[in-house]
């Protein structure tokens, strides 16, 4: 199978995959006060009962090929000041300057002060193709039901179906991720939140931290680095391939800094003029021996400014986060998006936004569009080596 969480005891003992952060949070999953999340059915209930959360008269489409309830609906939660990621909050084991022995003290001590809390935990498979994919498992409040939800619609539940295919895949011989969040552990020092990661052991904990933005993209800054580690290379941004008509192709990969059009580019049709194959918009690794490629999770967390609530692709919203909502003309809760409330508001996309989408490309990428958000043109480059 993929990466583990089983050891035999003779492993334990000089294990090198473990660290003083890992085996802080991993401990904690085991606690008592700790109750496993087991369907995604059971992640959306929980969701629901959250205080504040909103329940739009606007249905999931397909929700029980999606594990959902027939009757679910999409779900809207908000923030307050911080609709985005923040970058000052990181720490990352192993960068210079980084006392990993401080870090693990607070790690520790947010443990203990939270034990009183009601926790649940649930798991999900990063990684689409039996090549690579990797078990990751969170562990979050109760009173957050709501960002597990959106990070298990995110990536892939860990239901019987994706046992089998986890259990089918290609050995990785190193620990599942391990995420531990604390939306309201606010560390002394550390008003805006504290992320600390320990990508060598496959590991993070988030403190103070609200935005769902930081979980999933916390997720795939560590199965990116474990990815590197076994020759794939990182990509945030789009894949798409232009299947032509004489049995060749010609795919290209999307960059830019967010917001400036790779989900769009991706995601456009051109008119039906061209069949296309999507990879995706946001994640997916390069495997640096046959270049071939591998999307890293199914649904899309896409921004809301282009998006009215007349627009087609919000029939396929599962969960809105930092976006306002109104009533229509029957009184219905609708999302009011295009970022009146805030900035980078967000939803999460189901698969089926995409009726062509591909979890593998074979193909190398031919060619590379990098967008660019101002004026300034970018680093021209003559490339020699392949």
């Amino acid at each position: 199978m993929a990466t583990r969480r089983i050891w035999n005891q003779s492993e334990i003992k000089t294990n090198p995959l473990f660290s003083k952060l890992r085996s802080t949070i991993e401990t904690a999953f085991y606690g008592n006060n700790v109750k496993p999340v087991t369907s995604v059915a059971e992640a959306y209930t929980l969701a629901t009962q959250e205080p504040g959360v909103i329940l739009l008269d606007m249905p999931v489409f397909k929700p029980e090929e999606q594990g959902l309830p027939a009757d679910a609906k999409i779900l809207v939660t908000n923030d307050g000041k911080t609709t985005g990621r923040y970058a000052k909050a990181r720490r990352i084991i192993g960068d210079e300057g980084i006392d990993e022995v401080e870090l693990a003290g607070i790690a520790r001590d947010a443990v203990y002060d939270s034990r009183n809390k009601e926790w649940i935990s649930t798991q999900v498979v990063v990684g689409l193709d039996q090549k690579f994919t990797a078990r990751a498992h969170l562990m979050i409040p109760k009173d957050h039901a709501s960002i597990m939800y959106s990070w298990i619609m995110n990536f892939k539940f860990f239901d019987d179906a994706v046992k089998e295919f986890y259990n089918n895949s290609k050995d990785i011989p190193e620990g599942d991720i391990y995420i531990y969040s604390d939306p309201d552990y606010v560390v002394p020092g550390h008003p805006g939140g504290l992320a600390i990661f320990d990508p060598a052991h496959n590991c993070a904990m988030i403190l103070g931290m609200r935005y769902f933005g930081e979980h999933k993209k916390g997720t795939l800054t560590l199965a990116w680095s474990l990815a590197n580690r076994y020759g794939y290379v990182a990509c945030h941004g789009g894949m798409k391939r232009y299947n032509l008509k004489n049995g060749e192709s010609f795919t290209i990969g999307v960059f830019g800094l967010s917001g400036s059009g790779k989900s769009t580019l991706t995601h456009e049709k051109h008119n039906g003029r061209y069949n296309i194959s999507i990879l995706h918009d946001d994640a997916y690794i390069i495997n640096t021996n046959d270049l071939s490629s591998v999307a890293m999770e199914p649904t899309y967390f896409d921004k809301m400014q282009d998006y009215p609530v007349e627009h087609p692709a919000n029939k396929y919203l599962l969960t809105l986060q930092n976006v306002g909502v109104t009533l229509d003309e029957n009184g219905n809760k609708v999302v009011l998006a295009e970022d009146v409330r805030n900035n980078n508001g967000r939803a999460i996309k189901s698969q089926f936004w995409t009726d062509n989408r591909v979890n593998h490309v074979d193909e190398p990428v031919n060619a590379i569009v990098w967008l660019m958000k101002d004026k300034t043109l970018p680093p021209i480059l003559k490339i020699d080596d392949p």
